[in-house]
């Protein structure tokens, strides 16, 4: 049996082109699998349910491997899942190396996917990691050239002594300081500790 798998990641994108592709490749309507969700995990209610379904020797299209999921190391825990526990083909469309049904010069499909996958996995990492090494040598370029990051510091309001001072004298609460400050008595307590203002002592 061919089953087809669709994900998107809001209600309001298009499923057309997957849908196109799919039923090009000969898959019923009535089989195909629509999630319209992000793709952060496989907690998917329709995605569940096609596991249900699927058994040994089916076949599983999906046009790319992203629309399975955008975590490598989870799209390879689902693929083993799938090809090695359930014993089901998977067919990518755009990656005709990821088809676990043939076999290349003697070399399986299924052998053949799993390697393709472990090379795009270290890929996305690699990606990953140079992705954050290039924000932290931006921020830190900008910080040599200086650029502050982060909400800018309030400007203490010109009553701040005055009202501090009548707090640390036991004449006003935190809250009604705050209060007479136009602030959140978090922020008047902030700014307490920052100018090492502590309550007096009698």
């Amino acid at each position: 049996m061919k089953y087809g798998y669709i994900r998107v990641s809001s209600k309001e994108q298009n499923i057309d082109r997957q849908m196109t592709a799919l039923l090009q490749a000969g898959i019923s309507e009535k089989q195909i699998f629509i999630d319209k969700v992000s793709g952060k995990d496989f907690k998917r209610g329709r995605y569940r349910a096609l596991l249900r379904k699927i058994s040994e020797e089916d076949e599983l299209y999906v046009k790319a491997i992203d629309r399975l999921g955008r975590n490598y190391e989870e799209i390879i825990e689902q693929w083993n899942l799938i090809t090695k526990i359930k014993n089901v083909h998977i067919i990518v469309i755009d990656c005709p190396l990821l088809d676990t049904r043939q076999q290349i010069n003697g070399v399986t499909g299924k052998f053949m996917a799993d390697l393709v996958l472990q090379i795009l996995s270290y890929v996305a990492q690699v990606e990953r990691e140079n992705t954050h090494q290039r924000q932290m040598e931006g921020i830190q370029e900008a910080q040599n050239k200086g650029v502050k990051f982060g909400r800018p510091a309030m400007n203490l309001p010109v009553e701040f002594k005055q009202v501090a001072d009548s707090w640390k004298q036991g004449g006003v609460s935190l809250r009604k300081g705050a209060q007479i400050l136009g602030v959140d008595s978090h922020t008047f307590a902030k700014w307490l500790r920052q100018n090492c203002i502590e309550k007096g002592r009698g």
